[in-house]
């Protein structure tokens, strides 16, 4: 599973502007919501279900808020690079500047989980972070981001 396979050049998102953890989610998820035609709330409140299970912040300043949802065939993410580091009960205390939300059927099942374990690879890569927090042009985000497995495991 690749990365161009999951992300739209639409839903790259540079220099996001939130100030919260809880805003963050919220904006990334309506503008998530809105290209897929489903319910912003429904999907916010789906986000905030899997966030109260444990953060989704994984380090290095990364996020990968994802859920379950009724109402899409395939798996779909959104990638946004924060304006400025937001707090995200990170498993490492260190606030979130980049975040992936990935959205999945709810039958997805282990597909659901490769794309996450995908997801954690690319943003693993110290390289791949300095250059995503190094650009500021959404076309150049998504370039880099959906550019062929030269990060396949």
């Amino acid at each position: 599973m690749e990365i161009e396979d999951l992300l739209a050049a639409e839903n790259v998102l540079a220099d996001f502007r939130a100030s919260s953890k809880k805003q963050t989610i919220q904006a990334l998820s309506r503008k998530l919501a809105d290209s897929l035609g489903l319910d912003p709330r429904t999907v916010f409140e789906k986000l905030l279900e899997r966030e109260r299970l444990g953060s989704t912040g994984v380090g290095k300043g990364v996020a990968i808020p994802h859920a379950r949802i009724e109402g899409i065939d395939r798996i779909v993410g959104l990638f946004a690079r924060l304006a400025s580091p937001v707090e995200f009960d990170s498993v490492d205390d260190q606030p979130v500047d980049i975040v992936f939300m990935l959205l999945a059927p709810v039958d997805a099942g282990a597909d659901h989980l490769k794309a996450l374990a995908r997801i954690s690879r690319l943003l693993r890569d110290e390289s791949t972070l300095s250059k995503l927090r190094l650009t500021a042009d959404a076309g150049a985000l998504y370039a880099m981001l959906a550019q062929p497995s030269s990060h396949a495991a």
